[in-house]
């Protein structure tokens, strides 16, 4: 409940949020630079939008006990620098996005064969968000094919990652659309 009305304030704040441009502003030595700087706060406040509704669209979808943590998953992702979809996309693979885990775990990843336990979902993402930055990506394995067959033992496991990631992208390309649209009519 309290994630949809967080989700409601945002659309609310993005219909009424008016960016400042120079032009509104008295010139001055830095008036041109204000455009520039608003305009990237704003692409930048929609990317990080779009990305939490689309976690949140996905992990409806599968019905994941995860749709709680979307912003463990953003954090993670952004403290790490990863893409904001790998970590849930794992999670899709690995434990149905959190549905099936060891018991108290908090380990919707499979890592470490699924039975390292975290204290909460947050820590989770947070030390498997480390581990990829730090373990794979860190060490040039920066695709999910990449990281494949060093997570993981199948040979299929990129493959079915994959899948996952590309619905996410999926869904944000459609939600894309739209909030661009949006935010240019603000």
């Amino acid at each position: 409940m309290g994630k949809n009305i967080l989700l409601v304030l945002l659309i609310v704040l993005m219909i009424n949020i008016k960016p400042v441009f120079a032009a509104d502003k008295v010139a001055g030595p830095s008036a041109s630079l204000d455009a520039v700087e608003s305009t990237e706060n704003m692409d930048s406040f929609v990317d990080r939008f779009v990305k939490i509704k689309v976690i949140t669209e996905v992990l409806t979808k599968y019905n994941s006990p995860l749709l709680g943590e979307v912003d463990g998953f953003m954090e993670a992702c952004e403290k790490n620098d990863i893409d904001c979809y790998l970590l849930p996309s794992i999670t899709g693979l690995e434990s149905s996005f959190g549905r099936f885990t060891y018991p108290s775990s908090h380990n919707p990843f499979g890592w470490g064969g699924g039975y390292i336990m975290f204290s909460s979902w947050s820590e989770g993402f947070d030390k498997v968000g480390y581990g990829l930055k730090k373990n794979y990506i860190g060490r040039g394995a920066t695709t999910i094919e990449q990281i494949g067959p060093i997570y993981a033992e199948s040979p299929t496991w990129a493959q079915r990652v994959r899948h996952f990631h590309s619905e996410f992208e999926k869904v944000e390309a459609e939600n894309n659309t739209y909030f661009r649209r949006l935010a240019l009519e603000i």
